[in-house]
């Protein structure tokens, strides 16, 4: 598959001029270089992010200018917007189709969820839409999508590796009892510590070795895990705020979304990380690259 700096002049002169930049970093010492591989860290996160980040866009934006007289709601023109996006990103191949099959997954679930929490009361969408189900306009779904999104994207990108991952069995019954337990704890106790510490034996050996530049770093997965957790709650923030949907301490205006949700962002994160798993397969760390980063690390 040809690359989208072959397609796309500019990205492909960007990517020159950073290659070259590189290289002067490494001329000049470990501090540049360090420099410079903090910068390309943030930058692969940003491109990684790349369908979230326009659809967040997209949400504020539209808070911002769409008409209220608009013939199209706006929520349908949020999933149109995002089903266009979809389309350019495969015909661009900024996207891969295994990427695009994980996304799909990811809405289908995210969907089913939303159907479920809004009949509850969890949140609300207060605007109209054509393109809904029930009380959940199709658009919602997209916002889920972005967390496989990202994922398969960042995997990609940092060429991810890992030691003492546990085995996919295993995340797929874990994800599996947190994916019920969203629903089940409307009517029975909540089992989400049991689920922290379930997720802490599977992974509390695992590291997973990322690569921002010539060598492979090294982050315990729980961490990761938690890292994201934590920018989607800041993404989650921005959206409530951009009147994507309402939680019930938001009706009579918006307000931070409680430091709490934290928790179940982490552990959407285990299921979302489970269903990209199955697609990417976890690779195992060669023995002396790992002894080597971890060398580093200390």
């Amino acid at each position: 598959m040809k690359s989208s700096a072959s397609l796309w002049p500019p990205i492909a002169r960007f990517i020159d001029v950073e290659r070259r930049v590189g290289r002067w970093a490494q001329r000049r010492g470990a501090l540049a270089a360090g420099l410079y591989e903090f910068v390309r860290f943030g930058m692969k996160q940003a491109w990684a992010c790349l369908f979230g980040g326009l659809l967040l866009g997209l949400i504020l934006v539209t808070k911002l200018v769409y008409p209220d007289d608009a013939p199209l709601a706006r929520y349908d023109f949020l999933f149109l917007a995002a089903v266009t996006l979809q389309v350019l990103l495969l015909r661009f191949r900024l996207e891969t189709w295994d990427e695009a099959r994980a996304i799909l997954l990811f809405h289908l679930v995210g969907t089913m969820m939303e159907l479920f929490k809004t009949s509850v009361g969890s949140w609300v969408y207060p605007e109209d839409a054509i393109f809904r189900i029930a009380g959940v306009p199709l658009f919602s779904g997209f916002m889920y999508a972005t967390v496989g999104s990202y994922l398969s994207r960042v995997w990609r990108l940092f060429d991810f590796r890992f030691t003492f991952h546990p085995p996919l069995w295993s995340l797929a019954l874990l994800a599996a009892g947190i994916y019920l337990n969203f629903f089940a704890h409307h009517y029975m106790p909540d089992m989400r510590l049991g689920l922290f510490a379930v997720t802490a034996l599977l992974f509390l050996r695992c590291f997973v070795y990322f690569k921002v530049w010539h060598e492979h770093r090294r982050m315990p997965l729980l961490v990761g895990f938690f890292l994201v957790a934590l920018f989607i709650w800041f993404a989650e923030n921005i959206a409530t705020a951009g009147g994507a949907w309402v939680y019930p301490h938001q009706r009579q205006g918006w307000v931070m979304v409680p430091l709490s949700k934290l928790s179940s962002w982490y552990l959407l994160m285990i299921v979302s990380y489970t269903m990209v798993a199955f697609v990417n397969r976890p690779q195992p760390m060669a023995r002396r690259v790992a002894d080597a980063a971890a060398v580093r690390a200390a």
